[in-house]
């Protein structure tokens, strides 16, 4: 009777999968540059002073502007009446010219802000994975990088 219980009770089954993947990536960067451009300000404030700009009386001249550049015109200021009170300020940021071409790799251009990176060298730059897994991953000259990944999965379904 025990051997027939035996018999009848149903075996075990479970499905298994079983995934297995590999990648290796290698970058050499390219040649890059970036630049900021800023344009020109001009400021001018105070109380209690006669300003001219050469000709006129009490005026501020706007200046001229020639490829993207201010120049601004010549202000003179004197005190509006003697031995009182006053505040005079003036400033001036020079703004970079329009520039008519792209830079080049490593050139200097007439920009306030660039920065030039140099396109990368692979050299021995090289990645390789085994059948077991085992990663190899060679690094190359400047500017470049390799990525080598390896992913196992089971699934055991019911």
């Amino acid at each position: 009777m025990l051997f027939g219980m035996i018999a009848l009770a149903a075996p075990a089954h479970a499905d298994i999968t079983s995934k297995m993947s590999s990648s290796v990536q290698l970058n050499v960067n390219a040649a890059a540059t970036q630049v900021s451009r800023i344009g020109s300000s001009y400021a001018i404030s105070g109380s209690g002073v006669n300003t001219t700009d050469g000709t006129t009386a009490n005026t501020i001249s706007t200046g001229t502007i020639t490829s993207g550049i201010l120049s601004p015109g010549a202000i003179s200021a004197t005190q509006h009446t003697a031995g009182n009170q006053f505040s005079y300020s003036q400033s001036f940021t020079q703004g970079d010219v329009i520039s008519t071409s792209a830079p080049s790799v490593g050139a200097v251009g007439n920009f306030s802000s660039q920065t030039s990176t140099a396109a990368g060298t692979a050299g021995d730059l090289a990645g390789t994975i085994g059948t077991n897994g085992a990663m190899a991953l060679t690094a190359g000259g400047a500017g470049t990088s390799a990525t080598g990944q390896f992913v196992s999965e089971i699934t055991i379904a019911h």
